[in-house]
């Protein structure tokens, strides 16, 4: 059986997720915002292992729980489910780039990374300069790009781990609202296939998939210099880099 960390996990697909994976026998860490969420996380999902608390808007606390990530010992996949939509570019910034990439440095390396991003990527633009001298413009749809190139970085630096991106559609969770037209266990079923199947379609790397099939993602997230432009400006604004 696997061992999984998912972060954002108290509600929504990774509510979903962690429960259809602890319903397979797997060991999940699940991950909220807060204490009371915590609370909320685990009465959801009893049959979960442990949660792990911090704000992922604030960089202190995301270091603070890699920390604690790698304190409770080693996992086989970490799924960055997290993500805000109707937030400000600030938070979006926050929560939706840095994150991911700071728990990518500093959680000890999985043999699975998950990164969940969204159809809305292929309308998204890098705007690195925004990231440092004002972030007033970076929308949902520019941060869910940043996932997909920091996915693809990570395949290409490190070809011991399966690296790749999640499209989960647009489903009926809080965050997509109830007349999302998806289907809602599909948007969940793709991430845990992911981390946890044995299946020869898993065992790639530097891919984007939408319903357990690989699909075409913002050609941007191809360049390499555009890359590293993004893991120098991401290293630059919390001190932490990608080795």
């Amino acid at each position: 059986m696997a061992r999984i960390f998912i972060t954002g996990s108290a509600d929504g697909l990774g509510e979903l997720s962690a429960s259809a994976l602890t319903g397979q026998g797997h060991r999940v860490v699940l991950h909220a915002r807060n204490a009371k969420r915590g609370y909320d996380a685990i009465k959801n999902n009893p049959q979960a292992e442990a949660v792990l608390t911090g704000d992922l808007s604030n960089i202190d606390e995301i270091k603070n729980l890699a920390c604690e990530v790698n304190e409770s010992g080693s996992f086989d996949a970490v799924i960055h489910n997290a993500g805000v939509y109707r937030s400000s570019s600030k938070e979006i910034l926050a929560v939706n780039t840095l994150a991911p990439y700071l728990l990518t440095c500093l959680i000890k390396k999985p043999k699975r990374l998950i990164y969940l991003s969204s159809g809305m990527h292929l309308h998204g633009s890098p705007k690195l300069d925004n990231l440092k001298t004002g972030v007033d413009h970076i929308t949902y749809a520019d941060s869910k790009l940043h996932v997909v190139m920091l996915c693809l970085a990570v395949a290409r630096k490190w070809p011991d781990v399966y690296s790749n991106a999640v499209d989960p559609g647009w489903v009926p969770t809080k965050m997509g609202g109830r007349s999302a037209p998806d289907n809602l266990q599909k948007g969940y079923e793709t991430q845990v296939w992911l981390a946890v199947s044995s299946d020869e379609k898993v065992k790639a790397s530097g891919c984007y998939f939408f319903h357990q099939k690989q699909r075409p993602h913002n050609p941007q997230a191809n360049d390499i210099m555009l890359q590293e432009n993004l893991l120098t400006t991401c290293k630059e604004i919390t001190g932490v880099s990608l080795v």
